[in-house]
């Protein structure tokens, strides 16, 4: 397991040179996925449910997963998001945050929105090109410390036959308000390899991760670092999901995430 995450870390690291010299920003515990390069599509609308839930973490707030006053241990989160794809490369989404901490009931965590796009058409580059670019507005201090963050993320992915590898490097910056928002940039990760076998069924590996401020990285123990074998299909009828088992590699990641996601897409049309 320790040769795979240091083989993805080096895999990232080579996509974004000079960045990886210890290792990895702050991770967004409501959206354990990894993006391909392809968008959903034009006219075709698209109802996500991403849940997780920290089997084994730790017990005090502003550690693990957690950002804000409530600890990660046994919180469970779920994410609702709404995706509309305008074009074949262009599509925008709505996310509405909510969390139910350990003895307590379910609560408001924060929104987000954010535009994903395709560069060039799939297959006419040697790698499939992407990006995304989100704002996140989070219920403080609850759950986060930073109130409004803007996160860019470039998308890269590259087939071999079967086998596919998505990769996602993550910019994430305090804006306008909050204590943090005369700093720079923090750096994470996300990344997926997946060998797809079979349509109802196909395993693979994601990872995900970060390292603090690009200038002022954390140092390695308070880090978070996570790996997550899964198992992704469709289920027939526009029914995805992704189902995995995230395992923390460092002292500053929370210890056991089970994760599932669930998407529902249908073509409606096109609004414009």
């Amino acid at each position: 397991m320790k040769r795979v995450f240091q083989l993805l870390v080096v895999i990232v690291c080579s996509v974004v040179p000079g960045l990886c010299r210890r290792s990895f920003a702050q991770v967004d515990p409501w959206e354990f996925e990894v993006y391909p390069a392809q968008t959903i599509g034009r006219g075709k609308m698209e109802l996500e449910s991403l849940n997780s839930i920290v089997a084994n973490g730790h017990s005090e707030g502003d550690s693990g997963t957690s950002s804000g006053d409530f600890p990660p241990e046994h919180m469970y989160r779920t994410s609702f998001e709404l995706t509309y794809g305008f074009t074949d490369k262009f599509e925008a989404a709505a996310y509405l945050n909510l969390a139910k901490p350990n003895g307590h009931d379910f609560q408001y965590a924060g929104s987000k929105y954010r535009i994903r796009g395709s560069l060039f058409d799939q297959g006419e580059l040697p790698v499939d090109l992407g990006y995304y670019v989100e704002l996140e507005w989070h219920k403080t201090p609850q759950f986060d410390d930073s109130e409004l963050e803007l996160e860019l993320k470039p998308i890269i992915e590259k087939d071999f036959g079967r086998l596919e590898i998505d990769l996602n490097p993550k910019f994430e910056k305090a804006i306008f308000v909050g204590p943090d928002k005369n700093k720079g940039f923090e750096f994470g990760y996300a990344v997926g390899v997946y060998y797809n076998y079979w349509r109802p069924l196909s395993p693979g590996v994601e990872a995900y991760g970060g390292i603090g401020l690009i200038d002022d990285s954390d140092p390695i123990d308070d880090q978070q670092h996570y790996i997550f074998p899964v198992v992704r299909g469709e289920l027939g009828g526009g029914i995805e999901y992704n189902f995995g088992v995230g395992i923390g590699l460092t002292r500053g990641s929370d210890h056991v995430i089970p994760k599932l996601n669930i998407e529902l897409e249908r073509f409606v049309g096109a609004l414009l």
